[in-house]
């Protein structure tokens, strides 16, 4: 794959060390008969593109704990700037979706997947990350309330909402372009062809699918929330762990049913351009006869339990870490997103 001179600049630029982490940048509506995108993009509420003169690193990361020790009833599920459906950017829209359709929600491993010794004591596939939904927000939604609270029967907590999915915040595909063994790896078995919106890297998803009873002409909200603690007795300046997570808030604008035989024809390509391809076992669970709502998603059985200081996080198998490359994809973009005609 032949990669221009400038973009091969700015990656010698952007390999520096931060304190990058994750967030939603785009949720993307799956073709049910092959696992490939289809339509036109979302994004979460009040989205700042990297390309933004007005980006930087703080205004899309939300950190909880709030006191950086446990979590308490001050710290709401969204950050100031996603606490309403009305924090939505007119040039930046909602994803239209309808019922039961399956959803990409898109993010950058920033090195969380490939640099995984750059911080001691995190949990195996980098942490999981847990999906809620509900049809009834509030902008003084709490994450004590919802995280591991709300369950997939929507029995759990105050009956709002229901929990969407489980997976490991490692796909199992994405990697950032570095020289990690994890990301040499990668880019030779998962090869794609660089676009104006991932560069030369390939980003991560939480496929998920959105429950029939979301109802038609009505917003449905998604809060993603990766569950990443450092656990008890694995970093000695932390002999109790401590938890640590990360939330977008997004809404879709539910626009009717979906075809509600895409079980029985669902068939995976494995030959589709990565470019634009769901992840192979999440999309299997979603659409295959049989299957159940994605609640453990592609997690192996062996389940790592944090008991940090208030908070546990259930994970499963992979690695870890802190300081970060910042990604080069959307810096050096001709035009930072699919145009949305």
């Amino acid at each position: 794959m032949h990669i221009p001179t400038s973009w091969k600049v700015l990656t010698t630029l952007l390999a520096t060390t931060t304190n990058a982490h994750s967030w939603i940048e785009q949720l993307t509506v799956i073709n049910p008969s092959n696992g490939s995108f289809v339509g036109t993009p979302g994004y979460p509420r009040g989205y700042i593109p990297r390309t933004s003169p007005d980006f930087n690193d703080d205004a899309m990361t939300y950190r909880l704990p709030s006191n950086g020790v446990n979590l308490t009833k001050a710290d709401k599920i969204c950050m100031d700037t996603q606490t309403s459906p009305d924090d939505q950017k007119p040039d930046l829209p909602r994803l239209q979706v309808q019922q039961g359709s399956a959803i990409a929600l898109r993010y950058q491993e920033n090195g969380h997947v490939t640099e995984p010794q750059n911080q001691e004591g995190k949990p195996p596939n980098r942490g999981t990350v847990y999906v809620y939904g509900t049809t009834e927000p509030s902008e003084d939604d709490r994450i004590i309330d919802i995280h591991k609270v709300w369950n997939k029967d929507g029995t759990g907590g105050d009956k709002r909402g229901k929990l969407l999915a489980t997976r490991p915040y490692d796909d199992g595909r994405c990697y950032q372009v570095n020289g990690g063994s994890i990301s040499k790896n990668r880019q030779a078995k998962f090869k794609h062809t660089a676009d104006q919106l991932m560069g030369t890297n390939l980003w991560c998803q939480t496929d998920i699918k959105l429950p029939e009873d979301a109802e038609g002409g009505k917003q449905y909200t998604l809060y993603w929330v990766w569950d990443w603690p450092t656990l008890p007795g694995k970093d000695e300046s932390l002999p109790n762990g401590k938890p640590e997570l990360y939330t977008t808030c997004m809404d879709v604008d539910v626009t009717g049913k979906a075809d509600t035989n895409t079980k029985a024809q669902a068939k995976y390509d494995d030959a589709q351009s990565l470019n634009d391809a769901s992840i192979p076992g999440q999309f299997a669970q979603l659409f295959s006869p049989g299957s159940g709502s994605g609640l453990q998603g592609t997690a192996s059985s062996s389940v790592a339990q944090s008991s940090a200081v208030g908070a546990s996080s259930t994970a499963a198998p992979s690695a870890q870490p802190l300081f970060h490359f910042i990604p080069l994809s959307s810096v050096f973009l001709l035009s930072p997103f699919p145009s949305s005609s």
